[in-house]
């Protein structure tokens, strides 16, 4: 996720621990704050996990409640707040009965989760190295009954960024780790799925909605190379959490504002370029957003490009070494990185039909 970086001083080398400033020395975390993302982890974990065992229940499974319509529009104050308590418990009792999806919820949340704990963590190590301070990552629990089971992770970073390399290697760092832990979660699902008919969501048969989880190019290149078919193939927990992963990595990864691929464009070519780049990145989005919604009848796309006009009201702090070139070694991982967001990037993930 995208951190809160302001202007700094020192300088350390790529890949080389840094050494802190005189009179200053990064502070270690405390018992309470350990406790404290802990019970923040725990909390996303159970709402993940809540999560998985959703998308596990069969279509023709019955966990809403029958409840009369509301007659007049005032009556949704306290009809919509039942409800939701009452499809919860539903829910919940269901899953008692069938412990298999207990299995697979704890599966897709312990899948999820290694993969935002890794991108999180990628930036905190380099945090560390650099000498900045920051926190733990703050892992977001969501409601029960959202999709994903959580609003993802972030860490604060409380202290200046020195360099133009530090910067870089601190933006970067994320997206790759979690890209690193995405590729077994990929091939996981890609080996244990099996044949089935199109994805309904719950509730979709009454209606006659369904909802097509498009798949990112890394999982149709895993796909050929494993010489598996994911076109027709029933979404397995596995599948989700990489399909939600490299969706968060691609967005990380756009060149915007203070997102880690707004950080990597700033360190690379400088503040005018990152401000250009990141204009036309918002008008590709918005674009995208529209024919989206033409095309696919998925609004989804207008998210992420309020996100994006958010994120270019937002100024870009810069590093107070500035003049320092970032190498060959990095310009090698920040092909690479582009080569990632390739891999990730799925310009209409779902499609409604």
């Amino acid at each position: 996720m995208s951190e809160t970086l302001r202007p700094a001083a020192g300088f350390e080398p790529f890949a080389a621990r840094s050494v802190a400033p005189a009179g200053r020395r990064v502070a270690r975390p405390t018992a309470r704050e350990w406790a404290r993302h802990a019970a923040l982890f725990l909390l996303t974990a159970l709402a993940c996990t809540f999560a998985g065992v959703m998308q596990a229940i069969p279509n023709d499974a019955s966990v809403e409640p029958a409840l009369d319509a509301p007659a007049r529009l005032l009556d949704y104050v306290s009809y919509v707040p039942v409800y939701y308590v009452l499809t919860v418990a539903g829910v919940c009792r269901y899953a008692a009965a069938h412990p298999s999806l207990v299995a697979s919820g704890a599966a897709f949340a312990a899948a999820l989760l290694s993969i935002l704990a890794a991108h999180e963590a990628g930036h905190y190590v380099a945090c560390r190295r650099y000498n900045v301070e920051a926190t733990l990552p703050f892992f977001i629990p969501a409601p029960p009954l959202f999709l994903a089971g959580t609003f993802g992770a972030f860490i604060k970073i409380k202290s200046p960024i020195p360099t133009r390399r530090a910067l870089f290697d601190i933006g970067v760092a994320g997206p790759l780790a979690g890209f690193l832990v995405i590729i077994p979660v990929a091939v996981a699902a890609i080996l244990t799925t099996h044949p089935a008919p199109p994805m309904l969501t719950a509730g979709a048969e009454a209606s006659g909605t369904l909802i097509y989880f498009n798949d990112p190019p890394l999982l149709r290149l895993l796909s050929r190379a494993l010489r598996m078919d994911i076109a027709n193939a029933a979404p397995n927990p596995f599948y989700f959490a990489a399909w939600i992963g490299l969706l968060v990595t691609s967005l990380n990864l756009l060149p915007v504002g203070q997102l880690d691929g707004g950080h990597a464009v700033f360190s690379v070519f400088g503040a005018r370029a990152h401000r250009h780049v990141g204009r036309f990145a918002f008008a590709a989005m918005l674009a995208l957003a529209v024919l989206g919604w033409l095309w696919h009848h998925a609004p989804g796309g207008f998210v992420y490009a309020v996100l994006l006009f958010v994120m270019l009201r937002l100024p870009h702090p810069r590093a107070t070494h500035e003049e320092a070139t970032l190498g060959r070694a990095r310009l090698l991982v920040a092909w690479l990185t582009l080569a990632v967001f390739l891999l990730c990037f799925e310009p209409f993930p779902l499609s409604i039909s």
